[in-house]
């Protein structure tokens, strides 16, 4: 078993007027793994500098302190996983060997919360699996910018 690709799914409130938002506001995120790894402030600070990186690119201005257009906020876990993979085995593969095999799942989710009705506005979960936590943390980056590549919601 390799490494899973990441996945992407988008959510977002078809009455919300995206074009409006011009300023945005990073709030407490949060972070849930048992793993050292990626459970430190420094890998928040990553988080919050690419969500602000990626969300100026696409117009939006930061508000450090102050009412801001859009609230961010986000969750970050891991967990380890455990999934069996069978193989051919005994005589011409007549038999099945079935193996545990060990992966690190963690999924990054991004709400962006209208500040004035303080409804939830556009949601990205990201997700990616990988055999070693540590190489998790190395997808941080990526998930980000896939997450927020999506924004603004393209009209239907």
């Amino acid at each position: 078993m390799g490494a899973f690709a990441q996945k992407v799914n988008i959510e977002f409130d078809p009455a919300a007027v995206f074009a409006k938002y011009r300023t945005f506001a990073i709030l407490d995120g949060q972070l849930n793994s048992r793993n050292p790894a990626l459970n430190s402030e420094l890998l928040k600070k990553r988080i919050e500098a690419d969500i602000a990186n990626d969300l100026t690119r696409r117009g939006l201005a930061p508000v450090p302190n102050g009412p801001a257009d859009l609230n961010v906020r986000y969750t970050f876990g891991a967990v380890r996983r455990m999934e069996a993979e069978a193989y051919p085995t005994g005589w011409r593969g007549w038999g099945t060997r079935v193996v545990r095999v060990p992966y690190a799942e963690g999924t990054l989710v991004i709400d962006l919360r209208e500040t004035a009705t303080r409804s939830l506005v556009w949601r990205a979960i990201a997700s990616v699996e990988k055999r070693d936590a540590v190489k998790v943390e190395g997808k941080i980056d990526d998930m980000v910018r896939k997450s927020l590549q999506r924004y603004p919601p393209k009209p239907k």
